[in-house]
């Protein structure tokens, strides 16, 4: 009798799992990737958290994909202060423990530990978002996400140099010509793309802008983006940028009376007087679309970039009270001009190095990641303007070009 009925309940058992798979149950196990039940999981780290306007971004942009893909609050997760070290590693392991199939990270230098616990989870996909290193690892569940940010910054330049024009025309100047600052955190290729498509931004309206650059050494350092700011104003700038996370820049401007062009997302709120516009990566679209991808068992790219096309790249609201008259109408003209591909931000017609064109026989080919190996040198200034983020998706612009100085470099 006894054995009868265990083998009645075996039967049971085996006719009851398929259902119970089936609605989500089997017990609270995780679904595999590739199941698109309620089981999903999906989780991003952050360096910082959102009194950090770039990690905000980030967290906005999660929040906005996970709302358009219906998951349910349980079913995505956000890790804030998590540094650039081996906690990053600790928190990615827990969260694929928790069951997540697909780990986001939004920092540099996270990367490498995102790899190691890629390694260690080959059933988990990861993103190291700015990294570089995906395609050299040889992990099929390592990935590295950008957009051409680039084109925003030169719209944004755009929009710096028609102000610099009025400021110019009602003679308030505050040297000979036109002079802008930038307070950059690193000297990385990252920021270097940012501040040169910026720049020349300005002076495709603006031609005789010239741009002082100074480093903080951090990302998030609101004390030194507040006094790098300063410095640049006391320099005699007129107009001050930043590639920075804090309110630090755009409060000095502020205090100081001096118009402002953000970055990551707008700071009106520290800068109503002096707050121009911003330009943003938005990456809703890239989490929405990897997101997907994970959910039905499909693969994505290994190196993504975002594009205006595909909603990744924007700018914010233009404040009006702030901007130069026929500042939306120009930017609306330089955007089309740069989605049918009769603008390029980097063409080298319009830059010089060390007052010498560039073109193949001069460009430096940064190979400091391995992810970066352009066939040759004439494919990275093809067609009269130099690639950005076409052979890998991490921006690697890193001339020097004539009109910039660099005021610090020791970061």
């Amino acid at each position: 009798m006894k054995k009868r009925l265990i083998a009645l309940l075996v039967c049971l058992v085996m006719v009851m799992m398929p259902m119970l798979a089936a609605c989500g149950g089997g017990g609270g196990e995780e679904a595999p990737a590739g199941d698109e039940g309620g089981d999903f999981k999906v989780a991003l780290i952050c360096l910082h958290d959102e009194n950090s306007t770039y990690d905000l971004n980030f967290i906005n942009g999660f929040k906005e994909a996970m709302g358009e893909l219906g998951l349910s609050e349980d079913q995505y997760m956000i890790k804030t202060g998590v540094p650039e070290g081996q906690e990053c590693y600790d928190a990615a392991a827990e969260l694929a423990d928790a069951g997540c199939k697909l780990i986001f990270s939004d920092s540099f230098g996270h990367q490498d530990y995102m790899l190691q616990a890629a390694q260690e989870f080959p059933e988990v996909q990861f993103v190291s978002c700015t990294g570089t290193n995906a395609a050299s690892s040889g992990a099929d569940n390592m990935h590295n996400a950008f957009a051409s940010i680039y084109e925003g910054r030169y719209l944004a330049g755009v929009a710096a140099g028609m102000k610099l024009n009025e400021i110019k025309e009602a003679g308030k100047l505050k040297g000979d010509a036109p002079k802008m600052g930038y307070v950059g955190a690193f000297t990385y290729a990252e920021v270097i793309s940012g501040y040169t498509s910026f720049y020349l931004g300005a002076k495709s309206v603006c031609p005789d802008v010239t741009m002082d650059v100074t480093f903080t050494g951090s990302w998030y350092d609101e004390t030194a983006e507040k006094e790098g700011a300063t410095k640049l104003i006391q320099g005699g700038c007129d107009l001050i940028s930043q590639h920075a996370d804090s309110f630090g820049a755009p409060t000095a401007c502020e205090n100081a009376g001096i118009p402002n062009v953000s970055y990551n997302g707008s700071t009106k709120e520290a800068g109503p007087n002096t707050y121009i516009i911003s330009s943003r990566i938005n990456w809703a679209p890239f989490f929405k679309m990897a997101s997907e991808a994970v959910q039905k068992g499909e693969a994505f790219d290994t190196n993504y970039t975002g594009t205006i096309d595909t909603g990744s790249v924007e700018l914010t609201e233009l404040n009006e009270d702030v901007a130069a008259e026929g500042t939306a109408e120009k930017l609306e003209e330089v955007k089309a001009g740069l989605k049918d591909g009769s603008i390029h931000v980097f063409d080298t017609s319009t830059f010089t190095v060390g007052g010498k064109a560039v073109d193949a026989s001069n460009v430096p080919a940064d190979t400091t990641y391995a992810d970066f190996d352009p066939a040759n040198a004439e494919a990275l200034v093809a067609d009269g303007y130099y690639h950005e983020s076409e052979f890998r998706s991490a921006p690697y612009f890193d001339l020097n070009i004539d009109g910039i100085n660099l005021l610090d470099t020791k970061f």
